[in-house]
This record gives C-alpha cells, sequence and structure tokens, in this order.
C-alpha cells in the first residue's frame, strides 16, 4: 500500500507515487525513521531494449493472488468510476502487464500515460512528471510476507490503485493540478500539500450518505486487508479479510466529511491501517477542490499547525 514517505530533507530521494513530509514536528504521523531499513529493500525492474520488463513466476503468482482476492472485495465497497475504470484497462489475471498497454487505455480517455521509474525518485521529479501527466509506476511487485501492507508503492499499487480512475476526468485533473502546485510550492508547503494527497488520492472516500459511500483510495484499494476495513469497520470482517483469528479488538476508523483545511492539519501515519478517512460528497468534488485556493488553505494550515494525533505516538 503507498504511504507518503517521512524523509530527512524533502530534497532527497522519496517512494515512487509518494509525497514526502518533513521530519520537523514528530506529532505527523508520516513519521517513520528504520522501519523500511530492517528488510530487504525493493528493486525496480529494467526494460530490455524493446522495453518489456520482465518478472519472474513468482511476481506473476503475487500479481494474481492480490487480484484474485480485490476482485472478491471491491464490489460494493470501491465507487463506480473505479470499477468502470477497471473495466476499461482489462487486466490481466495471470501476468503483470506492461506499462504500454496501461498507456493505451490512459491516452484514449484523458491523456495520460505512465512513467517507469526506480523504486525512490527525487520529490521534484514526482511532481514534474504529474503535472505533465505522466503517472510514476515502480516495476517491483510485493513479496508475498507484505501481501496485506506495504510501505512502499509497488505496481499492483500503482496499477491496480490508481489507474482505473486515471480515465476518470476529475481524479486526472487532480493529479495534474497538483503536480504544478508541487512544483512551485516551498519545502514547507510541500509537507502540508502531502496531506491532502494522502486523505484524497491514497485514502480518499465518496459518498455522503454512509450507506453508499464507496472508496477511491488507491491506499485502500491495493490493500486486501484495508478495503474490508475502511467501510465495513468490524474488527471480525477484517480478520476474516487478513484469514487470521482477531487476536485482540480493532478498533473503527472515523469518517470525517472532507474539509481542505482540516485535511491539511490531519497528521497521519505511513506504518498502519488508518483511524481517520475524509470523505467527498461525490469524485466530482475533486474539481471543486482544484479550483478552490488550495495553496491560500496551506498557508492557514501552516499558521494554525496540526491537530493532535488520534494514532499512538511511535516508539523507536
Amino acid at each position: 500500500m503507498e504511504r507518503l514517505s517521512q524523509i530527512d530533507s524533502l530534497n532527497t530521494a522519496i517512494g515512487t507515487n509518494s509525497v514526502a513530509t518533513n521530519n520537523k514536528q514528530s506529532n505527523d504521523a508520516s513519521s517513520h525513521s528504520n522501519v523500511t531499513n530492517k528488510k530487504q529493500p525493493y528493486i525496480s525492474h529494467q526494460p530490455d531494449s524493446n522495453g518489456h520488463i520482465h518478472y519472474s513466476d513468482d511476481e506473476h503468482a503475487m500479481w494474481q493472488a492480490l487480484l484474485a482476492r480485490q476482485a472478491e472485495q471491491t464490489p460494493n465497497r470501491a465507487c463506480n468510476a473505479y470499477l468502470e475504470g477497471l473495466t476499461k484497462l482489462n487486466l490481466p489475471t495471470t501476468h503483470i502487464p506492461q506499462l504500454h498497454d496501461i498507456d493505451e487505455v490512459l491516452q484514449a480517455t484523458t491523456g495520460w500515460q505512465t512513467a517507469a521509474v526506480p523504486a525512490l525518485i527525487s520529490f521534484g521529479k514526482f511532481f514534474k512528471l504529474l503535472a505533465n501527466k505522466s503517472f510514476p509506476v515502480a516495476t517491483f511487485i510485493r513479496r508475498f510476507d507484505d501481501m496485506e501492507y506495504i510501505e512502499e508503492p509497488d505496481i499492483f499499487h500503482e496499477i491496480v490503485g490508481h489507474c482505473p480512475l486515471l480515465t476518470h476526468p476529475a481524479f486526472a485533473a487532480f493529479n495534474e493540478t497538483y503536480g504544478k502546485l508541487g512544483l512551485s510550492a516551498t519545502k514547507e508547503e510541500r509537507w502540508f500539500l502531502a496531506r491532502l494527497y494522502w486523505f484524497t488520492i491514497e485514502f480518499g472516500l465518496v459518498g455522503s450518505r454512509v450507506e453508499n459511500r464507496r472508496i477511491y483510495g488507491g491506499g485502500i484499494l491495493s490493500s486486501p486487508s484495508e478495503t474490508i476495513y475502511a467501510l465495513d469497520r468490524t474488527p471480525q470482517e477484517l480478520s476474516i479479510a487478513q484469514n487470521k483469528p482477531q487476536s485482540q479488538p480493532q478498533s473503527q476508523p472515523e469518517h470525517r466529511a472532507f474539509d481542505l483545511l482540516d485535511v491539511l492539519r490531519t497528521p497521519y501515519r505511513i506504518d498502519q491501517i488508518q483511524p481517520i478517512y475524509y470523505v467527498i460528497d461525490e469524485l466530482d468534488t475533486l474539481f471543486d477542490i482544484v479550483n478552490s485556493d488550495i495553496m491560500g488553505a496551506v498557508k492557514k494550515a501552516m499558521s494554525l499547525g496540526l491537530f493532535e494525533p488520534t494514532y499512538p505516538e511511535k516508539t523507536r
């Protein structure tokens, strides 16, 4: 599942489709220092001379397992625009697709395309790609021991989590505008902008009425566990989704109506299922956000500071 990585400096490398945060305030949930350093790092595959990316049988098997599981969970949980986009992409079920196949669909719908990138790219490159309607995709897939949760954005997260909605004009316009804002923002402004991306594109819900509420955030839709948890919010169903006994009660997340200033002031953690989700009325609300004074709200959020976190402070 994609997480917005915390780094010591906004000039260093960050997760592929991630927006970095600063470490000046330890209360911000985007903080994590040595979690990813304790395991073998992921490395993206490089294309051959014909532009083809080769994956192992185990990697194809991981794709197949993830896709099959999400196919069971997304009906009645993912928003209709996502499901329609998934149909347009017509993803293969037995192997990882090549990016040029995804590009054909995106180009024909919203004029977007993918961009194969290493597991880590610079902050500036991330914003530049989005501003030019290119969606960065790291060409590796999670290991089986990371099936339920992954901090790094892998190809399953990018393709299955985000690309279906890149066929929708509002989602595409939001990403493009976000990239342009990020290019001209200061380091501290980017830190606050990170929360906007996190609580919309990554972990957003849509639908003002609870009975019609659905998922559009790619961080949720690419996580088998969080796809169940974000909407059903029952510990028993989350335990079933993870196919393991429930050892202790899982707290229920809070759904909050989207408010731009509140979103910009809400801290998050990248290493756990989210305690808070923000809800927009409909997907076209992303157009309204794009047309609002985002940077004015960022400046106001900077002056007011962050809310108190709703999660336990991370032990180091």
